[in-house]
């Protein structure tokens, strides 16, 4: 019998490095497969179909939400952007864990949907830590860098709601990679992920009865 892969959603302050931390996993082996998001924007430049997005109209966007065919959506300045459903489940049909770097509002649509979804939130050791990475950057200015700590205060109260959470200590990015691995390791043996194998388990022993 395959195993079947895991849903993992990794979401974090915008500046605690979860993309960094997500290609350090990517590089430990194809057992991983990014999820591609959806989007009704325009490709920019470099960007490919099918690779960094799948860009669609907004009228098929549409067709897709009204068919059930998104495990979430939000828009974002008049554009759309959603996870699709088929794509993500045929990879973990084929046991490939699979990853999704989205916002809170999105990681918790989809643990309605689908509640064997692991929530993994990655934060600084502290909010200090938090504000000089970002200034750190040097790309953004103090307004930029402003909203974006007031985005992170509004997002350290949904933290409870996911099911793990984990510090990314500034040069510590393999030892966190290794935690995150962890825990995909371990969402393999929760009961919800087998139930195959325990209604097999119940029936062969019911029959010895």
């Amino acid at each position: 019998m395959k195993e079947q892969g895991s849903l993992i959603v990794v979401s974090g302050f915008s500046g605690a490095g979860k993309g960094t931390l997500m290609k350090n996993l990517l590089r430990r082996g194809d057992r991983y497969a990014l999820s591609v998001s959806m989007t009704t924007r325009s490709p920019r430049p470099g960007e490919a179909d099918g690779k960094d997005y799948y860009f669609v109209s907004t009228e098929k966007f549409e067709e897709t939400i009204k068919a059930g065919g998104l495990l979430e959506y939000a828009k974002y300045c008049d554009h759309y952007y959603g996870t699709p459903k088929q794509a993500v489940l045929s990879r973990m049909a084929e046991g490939k864990d699979v990853l999704l770097e989205i916002d809170v509002q999105g990681g918790r649509q989809i643990k309605k949907i689908f509640p064997e979804t692991v929530l993994v939130f990655i934060v600084t050791p502290d909010a200090k830590t938090l504000l000089e990475r970002l200034r750190g950057r040097g790309s953004e200015s103090e307004d930029v860098i402003h909203s974006r700590i007031a985005r992170a205060a509004d997002e350290s109260r949904i933290i409870p709601d996911y099911d793990y959470v984990l510090v990314n200590e500034e040069g510590d990015l393999d030892a966190c990679t290794d935690r995150l691995e962890d825990i995909i390791r371990a969402s393999h043996f929760r009961t919800g992920s087998n139930r195959e194998l325990i209604e097999s388990l119940d029936r062969g022993l019911h029959e010895l009865i």
